[in-house]
């Protein structure tokens, strides 16, 4: 899992700027390979010289994974960065105490992913890393049905090159799901994203190469082809993002007043919850929860926010990104904490 999360952040960084070029939903930002690199990054440096009690030299992936998955929720950039950490959290709830993957804990990890990440989305859109990751998981489950649950080294790897097909497939159909992707003549940035991702899941168990054909082809994806991005009109918007701890009422009061006053809402658990204090029998469970929604103007949100609890760590950044940005800048720098 730790050279999984490796090779994951070494492919995006390598792969960033073609994301980034290909960005033009939910808006032209190009910051989708930023983005994903660096919430991955967040997500493996977590685990990395880590001393952390039941972590370190662990046999138990999903203890491994959910320490990754939180480090990435609390550090999570932009919407492609936000759902892959609600992937990796979703990940490694049915590997908690497990020693080792198998097709049938695949599937079952899989699933829980694409359940989480589309009920993350106040309006989850086909079309996206969302499609792919439910044809992922409908690959994983067919080939352990197929295999009547067989928990052979075999069978998994069956499993992890249906899952990378699969994902490929979905990912040349999102041009054909989305308008904007359609008229762009490309295919969905976070998509590929993740495609990307599960292919390095793919190499780190099987000990094979990453399987660089695999984005031949794709519509926008070649060196020469330009930033599509920059041909969209500028979003005047800005994304908010912030950590709380909120109880089940006050976080569906939050998600119904954001889907309100903007759109892009993502509202996800940072792991388990926050519980009560034992001499307190009457307070309210509270759970830590990753809000992201991108408005018009941030100052409503924020006190919207606040009115509800103590956030932390506040992130406001513009959604409109230089169109001739400075030598060295990158997407997504325009931003600034509260």
């Amino acid at each position: 899992m730790r050279r999984w999360l490796g090779k994951a952040e070494t492919t995006l960084g390598n792969h960033s700027d073609r994301l980034n070029a290909i960005n033009i939903f939910p808006v032209a930002d190009g910051d989708t390979g930023t983005n994903l690199y660096l919430t991955v990054r967040a997500a493996r440096l977590a685990l990395s010289g880590d001393t952390a009690e039941g972590t370190e030299g662990s046999t138990d992936i999903g203890a491994v994974l959910a320490k990754a998955g939180q480090a990435a929720m609390e550090q999570a950039r932009g919407n492609s960065g936000t759902l892959f950490a609600v992937f990796l959290c979703a990940v490694a709830e049915p590997l908690a105490g497990k020693s080792r993957l198998s097709a049938s804990v695949l599937a079952t990890a899989l699933n829980r992913a694409q359940i989480r990440a589309w009920s993350a989305l106040s309006d989850p859109v086909p079309g996206t890393m969302l499609s792919v990751l439910e044809s992922a998981a409908r690959a994983a489950g067919a080939v352990d049905t197929v295999q009547n649950g067989d928990d052979s080294n075999h069978a998994l790897g069956l499993a992890l090159d249906a899952v990378v097909d699969a994902a490929l497939a979905a990912v040349i159909r999102t041009e054909d799901e989305l308008a904007p992707l359609h008229a762009a003549h490309v295919v969905d940035a976070g998509g590929v994203g993740m495609l990307l991702v599960l292919d390095c899941l793919r190499s780190a168990v099987l000990g094979e190469e990453l399987q660089d054909e695999l984005l031949e082809g794709l519509h926008g994806y070649k060196l020469q082809d330009p930033h599509i991005h920059t041909q969209m009109p500028a979003d005047d918007g800005v994304e908010v993002m912030c950590t709380i701890n909120l109880s089940p009422l006050a976080a569906a009061t939050l998600r119904q007043r954001l889907d309100e006053m903007g759109d892009s809402v993502i509202m996800s658990q940072v792991g388990s919850s926050a519980g009560h204090d034992d001499d307190d029998s009457t307070a309210e469970t509270s759970y830590r929860w990753r809000v992201h929604v991108h408005v018009r103007d941030p100052e409503p949100a924020v006190a919207l926010i606040r009115s509800l609890g103590e956030p932390a760590g506040i992130e406001i950044s513009q959604l409109a990104v230089a169109r001739d940005p400075e030598p060295g800048a990158t997407a997504g720098q325009h931003r600034h904490e509260l």
